[in-house]
């Protein structure tokens, strides 16, 4: 009966440290998914407000220039459409260099404190977006890590956890080229 009981007890404590492992590495993903949730809400607010300011833009530039062309067509077809972060961000990096390539050939502008603010602004959320890239991306890597290496993948697998793409996009594990493409 005594040989009963130590076996009894030694799965209690196997089944208990196996437990307690499970617990562990689950929260370790819901606070990698918490983490990750709250950086992609910055980087939307940050992408719609690259957006916002480079529309703002238009009326600037052309208030205080001689610029006669349209200036970012892409904003202006933008504005119908749905993106996700990743899409907009690349799509916004062409009205991007057209506003600082404005900006070094129209000195003029440098006057106006619209303009100057609108610049300002852009120039932070482009460091912010950067820091907020650099920051999912770190976590996205862990997350990764975590739901391909054995035994977490287990705890992955009976969560459904799927591995997730770098904010840029890029697909590591196909053999598409263009992912590598703006």
């Amino acid at each position: 009966m005594s040989t009963f009981l130590l076996i009894l007890l030694l799965l209690i404590i196997i089944a208990g440290l196996i437990g307690i492992y499970y617990v562990n590495i689950y929260n370790d993903f819901q606070s990698l998914i918490i983490r990750i949730n709250e950086v992609e809400s910055y980087i939307d607010n940050s992408i719609r407000d690259k957006f916002d300011n480079l529309s703002k833009s238009i009326n600037v530039i052309k208030g205080n220039t001689d610029i006669k062309e349209e200036l970012f067509p892409e904003i202006v077809k933008m504005r119908s459409r749905k993106f996700s972060s990743f899409e907009l961000n690349r799509k916004l990096v062409d009205p991007m260099n057209e506003f600082y390539k404005i900006k070094e050939e129209h000195k003029e502008l440098l006057k106006s404190e619209s303009f100057v603010e609108i610049d300002k602004s852009l120039t932070e959320i482009e460091d912010n977006l950067t820091y907020y890239e650099e920051y999912y991306n770190s976590n996205i890597t862990e997350y990764n890590k975590l739901v391909r290496t054995f035994p977490s993948n287990l705890i992955a697998m009976v969560n459904r956890y799927k591995e997730k793409p770098f904010f840029d996009g890029k697909d590591m594990t196909d053999d598409d080229v263009n992912d590598f493409k703006l």
